[in-house]
């Protein structure tokens, strides 16, 4: 019965306006509004659903994944364009916030709701 349906994915937020802006402008996504909620259309023909919660609380996980060619391109791009990474004690981390020999280079963000997000090698 669902093997065949187009999933998605989604999270919330608890400011759609803000939301729209950070996607739209700061990280350069497609969006799109309708009844409230907020579409993230990515690569890969699956939109991602942005649904407004008052009472959002972020997740403690990566809700969102961004698999770039060059992660400390990526890194110095959003950084130029506002965006501040997590530096993660735990972690081994360099100065910009990129985890590099332990798994995939990745770096992660948030986004105004305190959502977790990442840009990570590519496969």
């Amino acid at each position: 019965m669902l093997k065949d349906s187009k999933a998605f994915s989604g999270f919330s937020a608890d400011d759609i306006p803000a939301a729209k802006r950070f996607y739209g402008e700061t990280l350069g996504l497609d969006v799109s509004e309708e009844h409230g909620m907020l579409f993230l259309h990515i690569a890969g023909g699956r939109d991602i659903l942005v649904y407004p919660k008052d009472n959002h609380v972020p997740a403690t996980y990566t809700v969102l994944n961004f698999p770039v060619e060059d992660v400390e391109s990526a890194v110095d791009e959003l950084t130029r364009r506002g965006v501040q990474f997590e530096h993660y004690e735990e972690m081994p981390m360099d100065a910009k916030g990129i985890m590099r020999g332990n798994g995939p280079t990745i770096a992660w963000f948030t986004d105004p709701a305190g959502n977790i997000l990442s840009v990570l090698e590519a496969d």
